[in-house]
């Protein structure tokens, strides 16, 4: 095995320059948000999707913008309000009168990457729309489904659901992206750059053109060659289960946890625990790697109580004290 895991190191090794260049250019644009930038790389090289939460003005939607214009593939943003229709998103039927017949127009889901941005902003109907794109990355129009291309990753943001004119997104389509990524405030060294690079009438925005689909399909197979030692599997699950029986880990946080993290924790982790692993050029998996994506992939599966709330406990606060209790191998 020690043979295969220094091959696939010196894959990793040859791949990573590429992986420093989609970091770097992005911070053409982007100054600062390191884990907003890593997460947006982890999920193109997972072909996931991902879910940017935090007040407007934080260059979310800037950041999906500019990792797609570095990318040679189809792009789609569609903005979400309240009167959006799920026809407006996957498309409708059209129907022909001078020859009685029914024509397919196909809505903006159809694209590599979808910016759905303020996805909370619309109402559950809209949502639903795009459960089944999704999961089973298909579309279905009248009595006949489309499949979607590849890629497909649908990276959306939303405001903090406190804030006015936002609708709580249901649980099973959150469960569906890999990562629910929180970002705040910039540091001020950051806002100063920020000030220096934007506050001009016509902000440099203009990025190279350097990866392709097949480029992307090249790294998300070498993530998947990654090794992983069953006991960094192990430990895997053992962080999801103490999500789910905290007792049996002696945790005493079972009275604010109303459910625990689905079997998506386990696959996401563990295919994201990989992907950070490439990233950081590695050929294999370290407990680290889990720790540093844990937050991400468990903070929108963790369902609190209102006893949680009440007490002003976070799922941020739960993630901590299971990471911080479960054995480390």
């Amino acid at each position: 095995m020690s043979v295969d895991v220094k091959k696939i190191g010196e894959q990793v090794e040859k791949e990573s320059a590429v992986i420093n260049k989609i970091r770097t250019e992005i911070h053409k644009v982007i100054v600062g948000q390191d884990e907003l930038i890593d997460g947006l790389i982890l999920a193109l090289l997972c072909n996931n999707h991902v879910l940017i939460e935090g007040v407007p003005g934080l260059a979310k939607t800037l950041s999906v913008t500019t990792l797609a214009r570095m990318i040679q593939a189809s792009f789609s943003r569609i903005q979400f309000t309240p009167d959006l229709l799920p026809a407006d998103v996957i498309g409708t039927l059209i129907y022909n009168p001078k020859s009685g017949d029914f024509t397919t127009k196909k809505g903006p889901i159809f694209a590599n990457i979808i910016l759905a941005d303020e996805i909370n902003r619309a109402p559950a109907k809209v949502q639903s729309a795009l459960l089944e794109a999704m999961q089973e990355r298909q579309v279905t129009i009248g009595d006949q489904s489309y499949p979607l291309e590849d890629p497909f990753l649908v990276m959306a943001t939303q405001n903090p659901i406190e804030q006015e004119g936002t609708y709580p997104l249901p649980e099973a389509q959150v469960d569906r992206f890999m990562f629910k990524i929180r970002i705040s405030y910039p540091q001020k060294a950051d806002e100063h750059q920020i000030l220096k690079r934007m506050a001009r009438s016509k902000p440099a925005t203009d990025v190279d053109r350097i990866i392709t689909p097949y480029d992307v399909k090249r790294l998300r197979l070498l993530a998947d060659e990654i090794y992983m030692d069953e006991k960094i599997e192990d430990y895997i699950v053992n962080l999801v289960e103490a999500s789910r029986n905290p007792s049996a880990y002696k945790l005493d946080i079972g009275q604010y946890i109303r459910y625990g993290a689905s079997p998506r924790a386990s696959i996401f982790l563990a295919l994201a625990s990989k992907a950070n692993a490439l990233i950081e050029g590695r050929g294999y998996v370290t407990p680290q790697d889990v720790k540093t994506i844990a937050y991400n992939v468990l903070r929108h599966r963790i369902i609190l109580t209102y006893e949680a709330e009440a007490e002003e406990k976070t799922t941020e606060d739960i993630i901590d004290q299971i990471l911080k209790t479960v054995d480390v191998p």
